[in-house]
Formats: structure tokens, sequence, C-alpha cells
């Protein structure tokens, strides 16, 4: 009934399938995927609790992180969260709306925006601490600081891979559906 046939293979990098077989790869790719779900899972809990979706939550962290004393252009917003400009504009109207973020002009260049979080959304993050630190402690109770250092340096080489391997699934996905009659 059922047939036990070789898969193809799907991945071409000698490097990726050891003993010829792309079945680790596999499992890692799904272990990645399964992990980003859970993380995104996690990001969503978190902007519930401060009354935000899950990418409204990603935003806030972004600006937190990035804005220093004069606040943080849109566009390096964009740049941490690997979304584009306009997307992050229009989720920040949304924070604005809520009271969250606050706009602001770039001193040495007024026609630059600037991001700050509004005083609210820092008694909200700083209230959220607590849950932040015990839930993102589980989430990497399994690994050794080295490893951690380590996982942080791999994952910093894979997103730009990351970035091209979109960019091209991308253009193979427009380039069959214009092919398909």
């Amino acid at each position: 009934m059922f047939m036990n046939t070789r898969l193809p293979a799907t991945v071409g990098r000698t490097d990726l399938l050891p003993d010829g077989s792309d079945a680790d790869f596999r499992r890692l790719l799904h272990g990645l995927m399964s992990y980003g779900r859970m993380i995104d899972e996690i990001r969503a809990g978190f902007g519930t609790l401060l009354g935000v979706s899950g990418i409204q939550y990603e935003i806030l962290m972004a600006i937190q992180r990035l804005e220093g004393e004069t606040g943080v252009a849109v566009s390096d917003v964009a740049a941490w969260i690997r979304r584009s400009g306009t997307f992050v504009t229009n989720e920040v109207r949304s924070l604005m709306h809520r009271r969250l973020v606050e706009k602001g002009k770039d001193a040495a260049d007024g026609r630059k925006v600037l991001l700050g979080l509004t005083n609210d959304a820092r008694t909200r993050i700083a209230a959220l601490s607590p849950t932040q630190i015990e839930v993102n402690d589980l989430l990497f109770e399994a690994i050794s600081e080295v490893e951690f250092r380590e996982f942080g340096e791999i994952v910093a080489r894979l997103l730009p891979c990351g970035e091209r391997a979109t960019i091209r699934m991308d253009a193979i996905v427009r380039e069959r559906l214009v092919a398909e009659p």
C-alpha cells in the first residue's frame, strides 16, 4: 500500500547533505519553522498584554532599543525588523492613535521624521518586563552562554541569506505565475 521511495533532495550544497541525504536539513528546517511559529505566538502574547498586535509589539520594542535620546527614523525601525518603511509607517499610525508612539523632527534634517515612545508606552513596557524575562528565559533555557553567542552569530550570518532567498523565491513565483496560461 505505502511505498518507501527516496524523496527528492531539497538542498544541493554537499555541506548540507551528510551521507548524501537531506534528512538532517529537512529536520532542521522544520524545527526552525516550528520554533519561529512559537516565537510569533509569544510575540503576539506580549502584544496582547500591551493592547497591540504582535507586529506592533515588535515595532515598539525596536523603537525602544533604537530611539536613544533623539528618536529613531522609520527607515531604521524598518531595517531592524526587516519590513518595508511603508509597512512600519502604517503600523506606527495605529500606535500613534493609541498614544504609544510620538513623532518629532530631526534637529539636523528637518525633513526627517523621528519616532519615540510615549511615557504611557514606557510604563506599559516596564510593567511587561517580568513576563518578558520569565518567557524569554524559558524560550532559551536549553542553551549555554557560549551557545547563545554562537547562535546569535549564526543567525546574523543567515539573515542576509534569508533575504536573498526570499527575493529569489518571489521572483520564481512571479515567473511561474506569468508563464502559466
